[in-house]
C-alpha cells in the first residue's frame, strides 16, 4: 500500500476519508465484516482482501471515549505531523510512549470499503489495538497520564484483560466468518502432528492378543497372513476412523493408496512418533472393548458409546466448527 501524504488528504468527523481527485491509494475490499463484541464495546472490523484484519478507526474512537474536540484540532494546527495521528493518541504526553512502528501504521491508516457501494473509511489493523492500550498505559505508570485521560486507560485495562482470554486476530476472524476459509490450513496443522516427512521403518503395532480378542469376536481361528479382509475394513472402522474424526484416515488413504489400488505400505509406516503413540493408544482402547463383549454385535453396539479421540482437541473442536 502507498504511503499517504498527510498534507494531501483529511478525515471528516465519522471517521471517513476525504482525498482530492488526483490522490490514488489502494482501496482494499471486505470479504467478510462485522461486529466484535469484547468486553464492554462491540468494534466494527473486517477481514479485506489478502487476510488483512481491521478495526474501524471510527470504532476504535467510540471504544476509549474519544472525540476530536477543539485540544485535537488545535494540536493539528500547531504541528502538522501530528494531522494523521488518531485522536485518541495525538496528545502530546503520549509521544514517548510511541514505537516508531505504531507510529508509521496509525499515521497510514488502510483504506477499505465493506461493498463496492461503500464510502471508503480508515482501518487499524487489528494486532495494533492492544498496542494503543499499551501507549496509554505505559502513560499512566510514568506518571505522565493527564486526571482528562485517565478514563482511556481503565478503557484500555478492560481491553487488555480481554486480550488476555483470546487473541484478538482470532476474534476478529470469528465475528467476520473469516475461520470458515481457514479449514485448509487447520487441517493441514492438525494433519502435522501425525503424519511423517516420509515412510518410517515397519514396527510390529497391533499385538498378536488384538487378533485373538477379534477371532473370539467373529467365532473364527486364523493366522498372521490368512485373515479374511473384513478385519481390515474392522480395523479401519473402529480403529482409525474414530481418530480425529477420520481426518487421519483419509489423509493416510491418500498417501498410501497407488493410483492402480495397491497399498504403498501400512498405514502405520506413515505416522510420526505422535500419530504412532495415538494409534496405540486406541488399539488399547479398542482392545480392552473386545475384551469387554461376547460377540461382535455387542461389540458393535459397545461401539458406538465411545467418543473420537484427538492428539489436540483443541483442533479437533476447531475442525469440526470449521468444516462440518
Amino acid at each position: 500500500m502507498k504511503p499517504i501524504d498527510p498534507k494531501k488528504t483529511s478525515t471528516d468527523l465519522r471517521g471517513v476519508v476525504t482525498m482530492p481527485p488526483s490522490a490514488k491509494q489502494e482501496v482494499l475490499d471486505a470479504v467478510y465484516s462485522g461486529q466484535l463484541p469484547i468486553a464492554n464495546i462491540e468494534l466494527d472490523c473486517a477481514v479485506l482482501d489478502g487476510g488483512v484484519r481491521v478495526l474501524s478507526e471510527r470504532a476504535v474512537h467510540r471504544a476509549f471515549g474519544s472525540k476530536r474536540g477543539g485540544s485535537h484540532w488545535k494540536r493539528i494546527k500547531e504541528n502538522s505531523d501530528d494531522s494523521n495521528l488518531p485522536s485518541f493518541l495525538s496528545a502530546k504526553n503520549y509521544s514517548e510512549f510511541i514505537s516508531e512502528e505504531l507510529d508509521i501504521a496509525l499515521r497510514q491508516p488502510v483504506l477499505y470499503r465493506t461493498n463496492l457501494g461503500a464510502t471508503p473509511a480508515n482501518g487499524i489493523k487489528a494486532e495494533l489495538l492492544p498496542e494503543i492500550c499499551g501507549v496509554i498505559l505505559s502513560a499512566r505508570r510514568s506518571g505522565k497520564l493527564h486526571p482528562s485521560q485517565e478514563h482511556l486507560a481503565i478503557q484500555a485495562e478492560i481491553l487488555m484483560e480481554a486480550f488476555a482470554k483470546v487473541g484478538i486476530i482470532a476474534l476478529v476472524d470469528e465475528a467476520t466468518g473469516y475461520q470458515r476459509d481457514r479449514s485448509h490450513d487447520a487441517l493441514r496443522l492438525l494433519l502435522s502432528k501425525y503424519i511423517a516427512q516420509g515412510l518410517q521403518k515397519w514396527l510390529k503395532t497391533f499385538p498378536d492378543t488384538f487378533f485373538v480378542e477379534l477371532d473370539r469376536l467373529y467365532g473364527n481361528e486364523t493366522s498372521h497372513g490368512k485373515r479374511p479382509q473384513y478385519y481390515g475394513k474392522f480395523i479401519n472402522k473402529f480403529v482409525y476412523d474414530p481418530i480425529e474424526n477420520g481426518y487421519v484416515k483419509k489423509e493416510l488413504d491418500n498417501l498410501n493408496i497407488a493410483d492402480d489400488g495397491r497399498r504403498r505400505a501400512r498405514f502405520h509406516q506413515w505416522l510420526n512418533d505422535d500419530g504412532r503413540n495415538m494409534l496405540i493408544h486406541q488399539i488399547g482402547r479398542v482392545q480392552g472393548l473386545m475384551e469387554m463383549c461376547d460377540g461382535i454385535d455387542h461389540f458393535k453396539g459397545a461401539a458406538q458409546k465411545q467418543k473420537n479421540i484427538s492428539i489436540a482437541p483443541y483442533l479437533f473442536d476447531d475442525m469440526n466448527k470449521i468444516i462440518e
